[in-house]
C-alpha cells in the first residue's frame, strides 16, 4: 500500500548563472577566461532558463556549448524573458505592478534545475532578477548562487577605495543640474562617512557623465574609473579629480566600455 508522500516531488534548485561581462563588445575574450569549469558544466547541464533577454542567453550558451556540450540542442531549451517593465523599472519592492515571479518558477516547482541570467555579470545584482530570487524563497526552492565575475567588487576592489564601507547607487539622474546635485550629495556622503560611492552609466554616456564628475566634484575627491573589467583591454585607475583634469586626453575618460566609477576620499 502506497503512502501519501511516496510519489512527492521534489523542487528543482535555482541557479544563478554569471554571464562573461563583455556582452555587447566587438571582441569577446574566451568563456573559460571569464567562468570557472564548475560554472559552465552546470550551465551546459540546465534545459529551464529564467532570463533578462533571450537572445543574449543564446549567445551565452553557444559560448558554453563550444567548451561543455549542452545537455540539449539549443532550440529545444526553456527560455523565459522577464517582463520588459522589470528591465525599464527593475523588479524590487512590488515593481512592476501585479508582475508575480512564481509563475517563471513553476519549472522548479516540478523538479527541474532552473538557471537565472543576465546579459553581463550576476543576475539580481545590478541587473533584474531579485523578484526570481525572493519568489524561490517563498516557494523554498534552494537558491545556487554560481562563481563568476561580478563587475561592482572587482572595481572596488582595483580602485583602492573603502572596500570596508560602500554603497552602490545604481544610474545617475541624465537631467545634468539633477544629476550634478546627487553627485555632490554623494560626495558629502563619502567624504563625511568614508563610504566609497559606486555608480554605472550606459557606455555611450560615459564621457558626459565624466564631464558633469570633473566639473562639480571637489579637486581632492577620489574618482576611479574602472572600465571593461575582465577584458583584454581592461583599465583601472584612480586619480583625484584635479589630476583627472590635467589630463583631459586620457582615454580612459573618453571609454564606450562597460565602466564601473567610485569616489571617495
Amino acid at each position: 500500500m502506497s503512502t501519501s508522500g511516496e510519489h512527492a516531488i521534489h523542487p528543482g534548485i535555482l541557479y544563478l548563472v554569471p554571464t562573461p561581462l563583455d556582452h555587447g563588445c566587438d571582441t569577446p575574450a574566451p568563456i573559460t577566461d571569464a567562468l570557472p569549469q564548475g560554472t559552465l558544466q552546470v550551465a551546459a547541464r540546465l534545459t529551464h532558463w529564467v532570463s533578462e533577454n533571450a537572445k543574449s542567453t543564446r549567445a551565452f550558451l553557444k559560448r558554453v556549448d563550444a567548451v561543455a556540450p549542452l545537455a540539449q540542442p539549443l532550440q529545444a531549451l526553456s527560455i523565459t524573458e522577464l517582463p520588459r517593465a522589470v528591465h525599464k523599472k527593475g523588479d524590487h519592492n512590488g515593481t512592476p505592478p501585479g508582475f508575480d515571479a512564481r509563475a517563471l518558477l513553476a519549472p522548479a516547482v516540478q523538479g527541474h534545475d532552473v538557471g537565472l541570467v543576465s546579459e553581463a555579470g550576476i543576475p539580481a545584482v545590478a541587473d533584474p532578477g531579485s523578484s526570481v530570487v525572493r519568489a524561490a524563497h517563498d516557494l523554498n526552492i534552494r537558491v545556487v548562487p554560481l562563481v563568476g565575475p561580478v563587475s561592482l567588487l572587482l572595481a572596488l576592489a582595483a580602485s583602492g577605495l573603502n572596500g570596508q564601507h560602500f554603497a552602490f547607487v545604481g544610474y545617475l539622474p541624465q537631467e545634468e543640474s539633477e544629476r550634478a546635485r546627487q553627485l555632490q550629495h554623494l560626495e558629502a556622503t563619502a567624504l563625511k562617512t568614508g563610504q566609497a560611492q559606486l555608480f554605472i552609466e550606459t557606455p555611450y554616456r560615459n564621457p558626459a557623465l565624466v564631464r558633469t564628475l570633473l566639473a562639480h566634484l571637489a579637486p581632492t575627491t577620489r574618482l576611479a574609473v574602472c572600465s571593461g573589467i575582465t577584458m583584454p583591454q581592461a583599465s583601472a585607475i584612480t586619480r583625484t579629480v584635479q589630476q583627472w583634469c590635467h589630463r583631459p586626453d586620457d582615454p580612459a575618460l573618453h571609454t564606450r566600455l562597460p565602466t564601473v566609477f567610485a569616489l571617495g576620499r
